[in-house]
């Protein structure tokens, strides 16, 4: 990477109700899925204004109108996860969708505004939200859903390129597939313990200190210098925090939410590395002004940073190409 500046990135694991199949009852998170379209429009609209560059990780069934077209676009080999409440293809078995709650369901239309905008990079969620440490799937598994969510990507044009993991749940086994297939990024964890690859039973002790860290640094900046794990995997752009939605029962402690992020961003500017900044667009789902006005504090000091620093506002496969771009120049 070009040590004369750093790099902002941001990325957003757009992935409707299949992110949460297994731990949000559908009633209760109602509100926030069907905020989504409006938060998605907010979010490119902000984007725009500061010129932002994002990558918007999809899971492929988003890419759909219906449950009938879906079906039709399912992969060979599906996960056979030991815990069924996983797979959402067990979902779709056991329930009949209603036409009227496909906003929750699908968003073809939203991927295609997406798309249109200016430096947005529509990245993979995986096909079906997989998960690439459950027990029960396996490479094989992997590749067949990652096959169904590039050709799904290629009926609407679009070439996917860029990866990031549900649930963060890192397999460096699969990279070597990812390569296999094109996708030249993913986003990989922070290397402190507290941010060790996902599960769906993480523990509350480790989700506590990850809620002091939003607000305390624990786990230091992390930012960093993209890399490549081996020769045959795709470059790892690590994730620097996760932006936690505004809370009102934590809204009084916002202020030191804000600074956290504003001194890594900082530290990454200064030192000429690269900070990454991800959430869920169903994170802004409810609280859309809220979530939007804090959101522009980040963008204001990104346009401090880039005014004083020359830092950079890059998605993930732009991060690639001069990944890439400087190494061919070494």
């Amino acid at each position: 990477m070009n040590k004369n500046y750093g790099t902002f990135v941001i990325s957003l694991d757009f992935e409707l109700f299949w992110g949460v199949i297994d731990n949000k009852d559908i009633a209760q998170y109602q509100d926030n899925l069907a905020g989504v379209h409006s938060a998605v429009l907010k979010i490119l609209e902000t984007f725009e204004k500061y010129k932002i560059h994002a990558t918007w990780a999809t899971v492929g069934f988003l890419f759909f109108n219906s449950k009938e077209e879906l079906v039709c676009s399912f992969p060979d080999k599906k996960p056979s996860y030991i815990d069924s409440s996983l797979s959402p293809y067990n979902f779709l078995k056991l329930n009949k969708l209603n036409n009227q709650d496909n906003p929750i369901y699908f968003a073809k239309n939203l991927i295609d505004k997406i798309s249109r905008n200016d430096n947005q990079e529509i990245g993979s969620h995986t096909f079906s939200h997989y998960y690439c440490l459950e027990d029960g799937q396996n490479i094989e598994e992997f590749k067949s859903d990652m096959l169904a969510a590039k050709n799904t990507a290629k009926k609407l044009n679009l070439n996917i390129e860029s990866l990031v993991f549900p649930r963060n749940q890192v397999n460096i086994d699969y990279l070597p597939v990812c390569s296999e297939l094109n996708i030249t990024s993913f986003r990989g964890n922070q290397l402190s313990p507290l941010y060790r690859n996902g599960s769906s039973n993480d523990s509350l002790f480790k989700r506590a200190f990850r809620l002091v860290d939003t607000y305390i640094n624990i786990s230091g900046h992390n930012v960093f210098t993209p890399s490549n794990e081996s020769n045959k995997a795709p470059l790892n752009i690590r994730a620097s925090s996760f932006l936690r939605p505004y809370s009102k029962q934590l809204r009084f402690i916002d202020y030191f939410k804000l600074r956290r992020i504003k001194r890594a961003m900082t530290h990454a500017a200064e030192m000429g590395k690269t900070y990454h900044l991800w959430w869920h667009p169903h994170n802004f789902g409810i609280n859309l002004e809220k979530n939007i006005a804090f959101l522009v504090k980040v963008l204001d000091h990104y346009l401090y940073l880039e005014e004083k620093y020359h830092m950079k506002s890059l998605n993930m496969n732009e991060i690639y190409l001069q990944y890439n771009s400087n190494n061919n120049e070494d």
